[in-house]
């Protein structure tokens, strides 16, 4: 695919977009045109450093919203389209499945609609550098600890869809959409599932952030059932990077995990956040002694799978892709970053709804 190319990113003002989008600008010559509804999640914030780059568009709309995509298709006439819009917080899915069911599956067929309309009229040699990227989450694969050895195996790209969520259901129904557009219509799909995030501009319902602000405010890090779930944890600069590479040198239809090699207990964690806030934030609110002090458990959620592990072998056999941080490096930098950045927690935490305690 040639440089200078023009890349439509789904949900780009949310937590990975934005890093996405980040590493587009800062790393390559490509230009960006972001597409976000901007909910709760979506913060134009995470994307102010680029706002008056003129390789940098956005765009508010939604991707359920066929006349908005087929616009913004025409005219910014995208060579790629990475889809990361998407419902993603399983707490918010129990409470109220509809909107998973509205963004993440029919938002993605109407993306994919538009995306192959768009598709058909180019020409031939533009048709054949496209691509639709779709990216999906390590979810869908289900729990490992229900499976015969699931102490030991790791999710790979031909494991049987098993989810447990409505978030993670229709996730995985969005994944089956864009494979039977790949297979009925030839559109030139890649579709990349991830292991949990972490880092920077993260919005403060997921674990890690949630632990970090809490604990600065002496309120409760709250831990479901015993703490021992088990995730493999990806620093988002890291999948950004991989991302990346997968749109420009994977073939169409390839599928890829992405995964940070970090799997831990969720306690264990939670123990690692305190200790690094014990170094780095020393200066405590009133009547806390230590951080873990703080650790409180709660009951369990319902469906919670006990364990994720991504099998990243494919990625790094074939794109030469490795995470660069570990977990030790990716979470002394994000505690650091939610420090040095208070305003941003306020401003996101101002009338925000903190649903959950994921993972």
């Amino acid at each position: 695919m040639a440089t200078k190319r023009t890349l439509l990113v789904t949900g780009g003002a949310g937590f990975i977009g934005s890093a996405l989008v980040r590493h587009i600008i800062n790393a390559t010559a490509d230009q960006v045109v972001v597409l976000d509804k901007l909910t709760y999640a979506g913060n134009l914030d995470n994307l102010a450093e680029f706002s008056q780059s003129p390789r940098y568009r956005f765009e508010h709309g939604d991707i359920c919203d066929r006349k908005t995509v087929d616009r913004i298709l025409e005219e910014y006439r995208p060579h790629a389209i990475l889809h990361l819009a998407a419902e993603s917080h399983v707490d918010r899915s129990i409470l109220g499945p509809a909107a998973f069911i509205e963004t993440n599956i029919l938002g993605t067929y109407t993306l994919l609609e538009s995306a192959r309309h768009y598709w058909d009229g180019l020409g031939s040699q533009e048709r054949q550098a496209f691509r639709f990227h779709h990216v999906s989450t390590d979810e869908v694969f289900g729990d490992l600890a229900d499976v015969e050895g699931g102490a030991t195996k790791r999710f790979h790209e031909a494991t049987p869809y098993s989810p447990s969520s409505p978030y993670s259901a229709s996730k995985a129904s969005s994944d089956h959409l864009v494979r039977s557009w790949h297979r009925t219509y030839g559109l030139p799909v890649l579709i990349t599932s991830c292991s949990n995030n972490y880092g920077p501009y993260q919005f403060p319902e997921k674990l890690i952030p949630l632990m970090v602000t809490n604990a600065l405010e002496g309120k409760p890090l709250p831990v479901y059932g015993d703490g021992g779930q088990i995730r493999d944890w990806l620093y988002v600069d890291d999948h950004a990077e991989a991302l990346y590479r997968v749109l420009t040198e994977a073939r169409p239809g390839e599928v890829y995990n992405i995964g940070g090699n970090a799997e831990r207990r969720n306690i264990d964690l939670v123990h690692a956040v305190c200790e690094v806030l014990e170094e780095l934030a020393p200066e405590k609110p009133a009547g806390v002694a230590w951080y873990k002090d703080l650790i409180t458990f709660v009951q369990d959620r319902s469906g919670h799978d006990r364990r994720y592990a991504i099998d990243a072998s494919k990625i790094a056999r074939d794109l030469a892709w490795q995470p660069r941080e570990n977990l030790k490096t990716g979470l002394r930098k994000t505690i650091a970053w939610y420090l040095d950045n208070p305003l941003w927690c306020e401003r996101v935490n101002s009338g925000a709804y903190r649903q959950g305690i994921e993972p």
